[in-house]
């Protein structure tokens, strides 16, 4: 079955295609007050409504990457409907193998709930880090352990314990890349009950209307396997946040460098 498929059916009732609101995403936009037509880039971008907001509040250009053909269409007729004149481009790609024009020229840079992408949490802060410019923004979405997971329950996932931090130390991992920590969305309950929820409902949905589908089964096992480890486990055990942070300013990346002289 393809992976692409499963996420499109499963995220058909998202907007947003991670564990938080349309109600944060509105205020993560409204926190970075960009310069207009600030250049910028979301990995895994899903349906791209945060750059779509971004172009809406501030008239940014840029380009948002995301390996699945049906979320960049979905990006695109969403882009065409809403503000079809902006310099956004979507692009299908592996959004490891996305490099600006230069380094360090993008007032924004983001990756939210795609760590993998680069190979954890500390990989992606670097190189959203190396793309981004003096005192721009720096943007992830990851989650974190609310407490200490079972050794079933990260069987029942295929995770280790090292695959997430905490809330503090994903927090450190952008401190200790000289990144200031200026705020955090983090996701409740309910968030994450919804992100879940839709999905159920989603396949339930596509379930009645595509019996013929071959691959049916497989996917009514995958989401029944998946519900039943959020259930279980991860409703209590998993945490999820969107972490803004910024880079400092040209004078001050200057002195950091000299001190390292």
């Amino acid at each position: 079955m393809d992976t692409w498929k499963f996420y499109d059916i499963t995220h058909r009732g998202h907007v947003v295609c991670n564990p938080t609101s349309e109600e944060k995403l509105a205020r993560l936009v409204d926190l970075v007050q960009l310069p207009t037509a600030a250049r910028v880039v979301d990995i895994a971008c899903g349906k791209g409504e945060f750059l779509i907001r971004l172009v809406e509040a501030y008239g940014v250009r840029g380009v948002g990457v995301d390996l699945s053909p049906f979320f960049i269409a979905d990006a695109e007729r969403r882009l065409r409907a809403r503000v079809p004149q902006a310099g956004i481009t979507f692009t299908q790609m592996d959004g490891g193998d996305f490099r600006p024009d230069k380094p360090h020229s993008l007032t924004l840079a983001s990756c939210i709930g795609a760590s993998w992408v680069f190979g954890g949490h500390g990989r992606t802060l670097d190189a959203l880090v190396g793309m981004t410019e003096p005192d721009g923004w720096v943007i992830v979405g990851e989650p974190y352990w609310l407490r200490e997971p079972s050794d079933e329950h990260l069987l029942a996932c295929g995770l280790t314990r090292d695959a997430f931090g905490s809330h503090a130390e994903n927090v450190e991992a952008g401190e200790l890349r000289g990144l200031d920590l200026v705020h955090t969305l983090v996701s409740s309950k309910d968030d994450w009950d919804r992100y879940e929820g839709l999905q159920w409902h989603a396949m339930a949905e596509y379930a009645r209307a595509n019996q013929d589908d071959p691959d049916l089964p497989e996917l009514l096992e995958r989401v029944a396997k998946e519900k039943s480890v959020y259930l279980r486990w991860g409703r209590d055990a998993l945490g999820w946040a969107i972490y803004v942070f910024r880079c400092p300013p040209a004078r001050r990346v200057w002195a950091m460098r000299q001190r390292r002289v």
